[in-house]
């Protein structure tokens, strides 16, 4: 199904009935443009340097082992790169970290949430390593109640036992939760489990254009968010 064919669904959020924020990070509260060009760029570039091969030949060797990996801890894990590419992976993240940039409308968001009173937490696949140095970048981290990365938890997001488990770290009841997120089968595996208010993003990467959202109701930024009142 073809983006431009898809129903687009605006969220109309009843915050009355919202106590807990789950947030992803990479495409969601950040741009997706500095994981997409770390990784389909810059390491493959770093990778042909340091094999004597071409850039072309690197992004397709590469390509083939991201594919293998996806969905997996192991995808999202900066020590299983390093391993497997005997490159310093935290060292080219930082190479290219002007890239990391937050959303439009993000703060503004997380304002509102918090001075409303519901609980805030971030919840990402993205490996610890990555989440201090865009929390570094950012100055994020003052606005959550907690800072979960899947790796604590032993299943990625696209796994629907992650949020059962998810629960032993944070207290929220499925009901009264909100998820809001980029990626369709964390979206997916979030329904299953039972989250009752799923939002997704069309825009993860500002340099590309928007995405299917697969049904779900989605917002293009933050500030369609905080339309109605939160009380």
């Amino acid at each position: 199904m073809s983006f431009k064919n898809s129903p687009i669904f605006s969220p109309k959020l009843d915050w009355q009935h919202i106590d807990s924020i789950l947030l992803d990070m990479d495409g969601t509260l950040l741009d997706l443009n500095f994981d997409n060009h770390f990784w389909q760029q810059h390491v493959p570039l770093r990778y042909a340097e340091a094999r004597g091969m071409t850039h072309a030949e690197a992004r397709e060797e590469l390509a083939a082992r991201y594919h293998a990996r996806a969905g997996t801890l192991d995808w999202y894990s900066v020590d299983f790169w390093e391993t497997e590419l005997e490159l310093d992976i935290m060292r080219l993240k930082e190479e290219i970290a002007h890239l990391i940039a937050v959303h439009p409308h993000v703060i503004d968001f997380l304002n509102a949430v918090r001075t409303a009173g519901k609980r805030v937490s971030l919840v990402t696949n993205a490996h610890h390593k990555s989440l201090t140095l865009k929390m570094g970048r950012t100055g994020l981290s003052g606005y959550f109640d907690d800072l979960i990365t899947s790796h604590e938890i032993g299943l990625p997001k696209e796994d629907p036992g992650f949020w059962e488990r998810l629960r032993k770290h944070i207290l929220f009841d499925p009901s009264t939760t909100l998820l809001v997120e980029d990626s369709l089968p964390v979206l997916d595996s979030a329904r299953i489990y039972g989250i009752a208010h799923l939002v997704a993003v069309r825009q993860p990467d500002t340099r590309k254009p928007p995405e299917d959202t697969g049904g779900y109701a989605s917002v293009g930024d933050f500030s369609e968010m905080i339309r109605y009142p939160l009380i």
